[in-house]
């Protein structure tokens, strides 16, 4: 059986390699972003890799190349921007746009490919969170306060549809090794606060074990990010310590 996966944010990062992973297990994938460039570059000669420029803020484009696209077996959704920028400082029109890509984005593609999954009751939905959304840290709040949204807005999705079958994932790294990451490294290079960033081909492991093993809703990709919620869950006063470290190191 032919089984086709949609990626967003395909251009570049964690949605090139997953994109690139999925055609190369034989998957037919869909790859989708703004940037057409990016795309070129992600399936240069990927016989079962097709490319469509969109953004993920448009519903409607959306739904138009999922239309097109038909049955989707797998959703890698992967596409967010995440500009850091103190709270008080961050323009409202970015604080729109942030929350316009990163959640409304990941609701348009939900609203555009769960339903025909639910219909066949089989698929998996693999959205992407962050441990933003459990650790906030400074100059994030924009970004951190979209991946919460997703959060929310996943739990209530597994909750309403319990019975499927349709298995749904909430990825959520931590600082993961991605061009967007190296850029806001160099602008900011405390943003670590020391610690190593993930490689994106763990995070992507961590998703395939998850949906081999039908557990959970939440993917926390390796131990330290699982430390961290743990941290953030019973001892939130070490965390703000914690966050406050990687504030001073800016």
């Amino acid at each position: 059986m032919t089984r086709t996966a949609l990626v967003t944010g395909a251009a570049s990062g964690l949605g090139r390699l997953a994109a690139q992973r999925l055609a190369a297990a034989g998957w037919d994938v869909v790859a989708v972003d703004r940037d057409e460039d990016g795309l070129a570059a992600t399936a240069p000669r990927s016989p079962n890799t097709r490319t469509r420029a969109c953004d993920v803020a448009d519903a409607a484009a959306v739904a138009s190349v999922v239309a097109e696209t038909g049955p989707v077996h797998r959703v890698v959704h992967a596409a967010a921007v995440s500009p850091l920028v103190p709270a008080l400082e961050q323009p409202l029109d970015e604080v729109e746009r942030v929350l316009r890509i990163d959640f409304l984005g990941t609701v348009n593609v939900v609203r555009a490919t769960l339903p025909e999954m639910l219909e066949r009751d089989r698929g998996e939905l693999v959205l992407f969170s962050s441990l933003a959304s459990w650790m906030p840290a400074p100059g994030s709040s924009a970004y951190a306060a979209a991946k919460a949204a997703i959060n929310a807005y996943a739990e209530t999705l597994r909750l309403e549809h319990r019975h499927s079958a349709v298995r749904i994932r909430v990825v959520c790294p931590r600082q993961v090794d991605t061009p967007a990451f190296r850029a806001a490294l160099a602008a900011n290079p405390g943003l670590t606060g020391g610690l190593k960033p993930m490689a994106p081909g763990a995070v992507l492991d961590a998703v395939d074990r998850s949906l081999a093993a039908r557990d959970g809703l939440y993917v926390f990709p390796d131990a330290l990010t699982r430390t961290l919620v743990r941290v953030k869950r019973h001892a939130p006063g070490l965390a703000a310590r914690l966050l406050g470290k990687v504030a001073a190191a800016d």
